[in-house]
Order: C-alpha cells, then sequence, then structure tokens
C-alpha cells in the first residue's frame, strides 16, 4: 500500500501581507494630509472640530468592527491602560495640530505636525532596537534631504506663526506617543476594534479642551466636519492602524512624508501656493526614499517566504 501523502501546509507570502499593508500606509497619509483643510473649512473651534471627526467618526468604526467579527470580549487591565493613553495622547495631539492650524501655514502646519517622520524611526532603533540596513539608512538620509527642502521652502518663522509652529511640533510629539502605544495594542487586537476604542477615548477629553478653550462647539455647516470624520478618522486613521501592526517603524516614519507632499498639492490647487524647484527636488527625494525603504522590507519577507515554500514542498 502506498503512504497517503502527507498534507501540505498553506504559506501565505509575507510579501503580500506587506504589500497590502504598503498600499493602506499610502492611502492613511493621503487621507489624513486633508486634515487642515476640513479644520479650517469648519465653522467651529479648531479643538471642537478634533471633537466633531471623533464622535461622527465612532458609530462608523463600530459598526465597521462589528460587520467584521469582532465581538466584545474580555481585555486585559495593560490593554485598557494603553487604550486609554494612547485616547489621550491622541486628543492633545488633535487639540495641539488643531489650534497650531488655524495660527501658522497650511504648509507648516503639516511639516511641523509630522515631527513624527523623525522621532518615530528613532523610538524604533533606541528602544525597540530595530536598527536600519544599509539600503534602509540611505533611505532615511534621502527622506531627510527631501524634507530639509521642503521645510526649507515653508518655514517661516516671525512673530506672527511661530506659537502654531510651536503647537504643530508638540502635535507631532504627541502623534509619536500615540502611534507607539497603538502599534502595542495592534498586537492583541484587530485593525478595527483597536481604533474605534481609542477613537472612543479621544471623544471626551476633546470635549473637556474644547469647553475649557471656550470654542464655538455646534456647527452650522456639517460637510466640513463629515469630511473631516470620514476622510481623516475613519479612512486615514483606518488605514494607519492597519499598517502600524504589519510595517516597520522605519517604514511609517518615512512615508508620513507624503502628508506635506499632498497638504502642498491642495495649497496649490485651493490657495494657489504654487511648487517650485526645490518643492519639487524634495518630492523626488522623498518617493525615492518609499522606493528604497520598500524594497529593503520586501526583499528578507520574500527570501522568508521563499525558505517556507521550499520547507513544505520538502
Amino acid at each position: 500500500m502506498h503512504r497517503p501523502p502527507s498534507p501540505r501546509k498553506s504559506v501565505v507570502p509575507p510579501t503580500q501581507d506587506q504589500g497590502t499593508a504598503f498600499v493602506a500606509l499610502v492611502v492613511a497619509n493621503v487621507a489624513l494630509a486633508f486634515g487642515p483643510w476640513f479644520v479650517r473649512l469648519a465653522d467651529v473651534g479648531p479643538v471642537a472640530a478634533g471633537f466633531w471627526r471623533i464622535t461622527l467618526a465612532v458609530p462608523i468604526l463600530a459598526a465597521l468592527a462589528l460587520g467584521g467579527g469582532a465581538r466584545p470580549g474580555r481585555i486585559g487591565p495593560l490593554l485598557w491602560v494603553l487604550i486609554v493613553a494612547g485616547g489621550i495622547a491622541f486628543a492633545a495631539d488633535l487639540a495641539s495640530w488643531h489650534l497650531g492650524i488655524v495660527r501658522t501655514t497650511m504648509a507648516n502646519a503639516t511639516l511641523f505636525g509630522n515631527s513624527a517622520i523623525l522621532i518615530y524611526p528613532l523610538y524604533g532603533f533606541l528602544v525597540a532596537r530595530i536598527w536600519p540596513t544599509r539600503t534602509q539608512g540611505i533611505a532615511l538620509l534621502l527622506a531627510a534631504l527631501g524634507a530639509a527642502l521642503l521645510m526649507g521652502r515653508s518655514y517661516q518663522l516671525d512673530s506672527r506663526n511661530l506659537a502654531g509652529d510651536l503647537l504643530c511640533i508638540l502635535a507631532g510629539i504627541l502623534y509619536t506617543v500615540y502611534i507607539v502605544m497603538m502599534a502595542r495594542v495592534r498586537r492583541a487586537l484587530r485593525p478595527l476594534p483597536t481604533l474605534a476604542l481609542a477613537s472612543a477615548a479621544t471623544a471626551l477629553p476633546l470635549l473637556l479642551f474644547a469647553g475649557l478653550l471656550g470654542e464655538a462647539i455646534l456647527p452650522q455647516q456639517w460637510t466640513p466636519l463629515l469630511g473631516l470624520a470620514l476622510v481623516s478618522q475613519v479612512i486615514g486613521q483606518g488605514c494607519m492602524i492597519y499598517a502600524l501592526g504589519r510595517l516597520s517603524p522605519l517604514v511609517i516614519g518615512i512615508a508620513l512624508l507624503i502628508q506635506p507632499v499632498v497638504a502642498g498639492a491642495v495649497g496649490w490647487i485651493v490657495y494657489g501656493e504654487r511648487l517650485q524647484g526645490p518643492d519639487w527636488l524634495g518630492v523626488a527625494l522623498v518617493a525615492l526614499a518609499l522606493v528604497l525603504v520598500r524594497r529593503a522590507e520586501v526583499a528578507p519577507a520574500r527570501a522568508a517566504a521563499q525558505e517556507a515554500q521550499q520547507e513544505v514542498e520538502a
């Protein structure tokens, strides 16, 4: 009698999962780049706009999470601490950033607000002990050069917008805290439940901040706030949370540079802020950095997938 063949194990290539995560990361940053525009269009205070961004998004996120099969379950105390702390950090981030948006230029707000471009990769290198390869180091250098060119064209520090710039820098630091917390939560929870819970933890602090600042909270026009909730929170943060569990801090950090590029394009189209030669060179360097860092991520993943497939076939 012939011995029945041993069952073949299904191997899912890591490159496929990382490819989807990379696309989600790009979509996230494009969607998030429209946030400053929606904040400026809103007829409520900037922090109140952040409150509505979260409040309008929570029911949608909860419905999507439940529709995707998520069910209420037991969550450990540590996870709850991370979720609540992440929600408070995100509330402080949105409050600082939205206050800065109306006090400085749109380009400055986006660039300073993305201080996590460098802070989050440094967290990965120093705390998580995820050291860069040569290709990743080159990508980070190119990204830094591209960012410097973009920032050199938009940094206009003076008495009128210095406060706004500082608020946006603070927002970037707080956003780094948020994504570090959410990256840890993502190890235990799926993306949509993670975002729904973190968003719910964000709403009340934002309402308190808006009330303390004496802002107008009830809007007359809902369209900008709906756009802020759907585009920035549901699509932008939803895709970002998905990518956080699958890509390295370096890739996440460099990809954040997509936001000032898109914001510059919005400023060009809506406000007539034309991009000049150095801006386009900065865009090209950022794009090249993204290509290099993506190749650096895919190569070892593809090799691991091939080895796993060979073991199964053997």
